[in-house]
């Protein structure tokens, strides 16, 4: 059936609709109860993601307008029209960025402790201090790069923090440029004891005379480059996908076009165009920044052992059907043959759950397969995460006691290809079978299946997750996995294991639904089912994003005859709520707060065993539904159906960290309750820990 025509004012741009979320973040950073260094991780998590913003999402339409692309966007804008959106929208979060950390932040960090200081303010001893460790430690690793006719103006790589020196010949007056890179290797911040700290570019520019001896140093300024990221491996033509990602990395760091030009305000302006004339910049692509540049590099600070300045750490816990009584360790594989177990991150411990069901399957000798994806990696010194990445030890473990082992890894992950293209060779060394997925399809899904013989004959052990199998973010992000030993979720694994790592396709499965091959049918007779029922309809989706058009007008159709719809959309939504004639019944809220709310759970029909519940990797994007393989998992436990909704109902009820969406603007939701869901999901794992409630 052809999706119904919708006119272009009926969505909301997908790029504004970042950084709307941006602005959320935000808030949270301008939020005057929160502890100071808590504000300032907010700061710097916003500067980080806008880094990545331009990076994909900038550099892609400035791809399409490059390569004279004419399309329009859902919303009916041209690639050049969004780019101006998103230049206006951005100087905007720049500008409230700026201000809060100049005017209100640094002054509490004053008042905290934490001095934050320009050259100008510091004593003679202390510059008399910088000046020995300059000369010793810095001048060392400093290459000025001249710019006239003998030396061209060289290379400045992407996210690099350089100083612009302009300098003065003596004999000829002529003022000349040099570029100093300041080394990654170096402190963003230079301690100088009592918690007084100076920028490493202003000790550099203090001292920087000391390498142009002869000149006269007439200015100098701090500037930054943004390149493009959007690089693409054309799959069907790398004879080795390995070493296509080696050479893309490559030639991302060496050819990447500059995309953003960020300047210190009070730089010279004949300087600025030289850079924005060598970098093929445009007026609108160079950004002048009143507060240091790379406030990402705040997050420093929040590394710093000051318990009062930061909110209460919390340590996950563990439910009493997977802790170990006494010292005898919990059989993961008897629990799960038990009954379907839930586990929802961090308020639960990945490592006592999926890295212990990994760690047993690796160990047991009844295990035949592991069969794994893989999308991000990540390695740890930290023992209570498990020292080295623990996920890919049990692996390569597995593989070494002579295990059938399995890992589809995602090299094409963004801004991951290094970690992974590293792991994935360490896995390959061990005897661990790796495989890069297909071609054409970047594999999102998190999917693990163990394969053991019993005294009845082979039974297959499943988890099914929403986030990375990754320790580190299993700590900060939000996310939810199921483990299982149904007999048609383990056929379905199989059979989507086998047209990962081999040919074919299979349509027909079971009980998952498996992006591309069922999923976007799946949902869209889902909505449609619910639509027929009107009034009495119910849909809820918790996701990260939603932007695809069908998924939307199938909504909005829904909405018209009366379903009740609420969605809960960590980040794009590009769906327009409460329109009268349009999406009246369609209620769009956003919790934004310490956690990244990552999972993704989508139920239809009302509350209790009677509904139809899902969980899993997919979010309503075009990418999800037909570029990625997806998996979704139906929960069909009555206990574990009771969780999901409880869950839900604090997420729905929440009104401390809650957004609104009412058509296309974003407000924040009054708090009556002061119902935090962070806490109040805290308090639940702290009961589960010590009941035998809902799994």
């Amino acid at each position: 059936m052809p999706r119904m025509v919708t006119p272009p004012e009926h969505y909301i741009n997908r790029e504004l609709s970042l950084l709307d979320f941006q602005m959320r973040v935000l808030a949270l950073a301008e939020r005057v109860d929160l502890p100071l260094l808590e504000r300032l991780k907010f700061v710097a998590i916003v500067c980080q993601n806008l880094d990545e913003f331009f990076q994909v999402r900038v550099a892609g339409l400035m791809n399409q307008v490059d390569s004279g692309v004419s399309t329009l966007s859902p919303d009916g804008r041209s690639p050049t029209e969004q780019l101006d959106a998103i230049n206006e929208r951005v100087t905007e979060l720049f500008a409230r960025v700026d201000t809060l950390f100049t005017k209100e932040l640094l002054p509490l960090m004053d008042e905290s402790g934490i001095h934050l200081l320009g050259y100008e303010d510091l004593t003679d001893e202390e510059i008399t201090e910088l000046q020995v460790r300059f000369e010793q430690q810095i001048f060392p690793v400093l290459t000025p790069l001249a710019v006239d006719p003998a030396h061209p103006f060289p290379y400045i790589s992407n996210l690099s923090l350089n100083l612009a020196v302009v300098v003065r010949d003596p004999d000829s007056e002529q003022r000349q440029f040099a570029r100093l890179k300041v080394p990654p290797l170096l402190p963003r911040f230079m301690p100088l004891g009592e918690g007084r700290f100076v920028p490493v570019e202003e000790v550099i520019a203090a001292n920087c005379h000391l390498l142009f001896p002869g000149h006269a140093v007439v200015d100098t300024f701090a500037f930054r480059v943004t390149r493009t990221a959007e690089l693409a491996v054309e799959e069907a033509e790398a004879d080795d996908l390995l070493q296509a990602i080696d050479s893309l990395l490559r030639f991302r760091q060496r050819a990447a076009g500059a995309i953003r030009l960020e300047v210190e305000e009070r730089s010279g302006e004949n300087t600025v165009a030289l850079l924005r004339r060598e970098l093929q910049l445009e007026t609108g692509e160079v950004y002048p920044r009143a507060a240091l540049l790379d406030l990402s590099a705040l997050m420093s600070f929040y590394e710093l052992n000051r318990p009062e300045l930061k909110e209460a750490p919390w340590s996950p816990t563990t439910s009493r059907r997977l802790r170990s009584q006494g010292d005898e360790k919990v059989s993961m594989f008897d629990v799960i043959g038990d009954g379907d177990v839930l586990v929802h991150y961090p308020y639960e411990s990945f490592a006592t759950s999926t890295g212990s069901f990994l760690a047993q399957a690796a160990a047991d000798r009844r295990v035949l397969a592991i069969k794994q994806t893989l999308y991000r990696t990540w390695a740890s010194e930290d023992p209570a995460i498990g020292g080295e990445e623990a996920v890919v030890r049990s692996l390569m473990q597995a593989a070494e006691a002579g295990k059938q082992v399995v890992v589809l890894v995602e090299l094409t992950a963004r801004f991951d290809e290094a970690a992974n293209l590293t792991w994935a060779k360490m896995l390959e060394n061990s005897g661990v079978h790796v495989v890069y997925g297909v071609v054409g399809l970047k594999t999102h899904s998190k999917i693990l299946l163990v394969v053991r013989r019993e005294r009845d004959g082979l039974r297959r052990y499943a988890h099914i997750g929403t986030g990375n199998y990754n320790p580190k973010t299993a700590r900060i992000y939000e996310d939810m996995g199921i483990f299982t030993a149904d007999p048609d979720i383990g056929r379905d694994l199989s059979e989507l294991f086998n047209a990962l790592t081999g040919y074919g396709e299979s349509t027909a499965y079971r009980k998952l639904l498996v992006a591309p091959a069922t999923l976007r049918r799946r949902i869209t007779e889902r909505i449609r089912q619910e639509g027929d029922r009107g009034a009495e309809g119910r849909i809820l989706f918790k996701i990260n994003h939603i932007d695809d058009p069908g998924i939307i007008d199938s909504l909005y159709e829904a909405s018209q005859r009366g379903c009740q719809i609420d969605l809960i959309v960590r980040g794009i939504c590009s769906l327009r709520a409460g329109v009268p004639d349009l999406s009246p019944t369609i209620r769009v809220r956003s919790i934004v707060g310490r956690f990244l709310e990552h999972s993704r759970i989508y139920r239809f029909g009302d509350p209790g065993d009677d509904a139809v519940y899902y969980l899993g990797s997919a979010d309503m994007m075009t990418r999800n539904l037909d570029k990625r393989v997806e998996a979704l998992v139906p929960v069909t436990d009555s206990r574990l159906k009771t969780r999901l909704e409880e869950v839900l109902q604090v997420l729905m009820d929440e009104d401390a960290l809650a957004w609104s969406l009412s058509e296309e603007t974003w407000s924040k939701v009054p708090s009556v309750t002061g119902l935090d869901a962070h806490a109040a999901l805290e308090r639940l794992a702290l009961d589960r820990q010590e009941s035998e409630g809902p799994r």
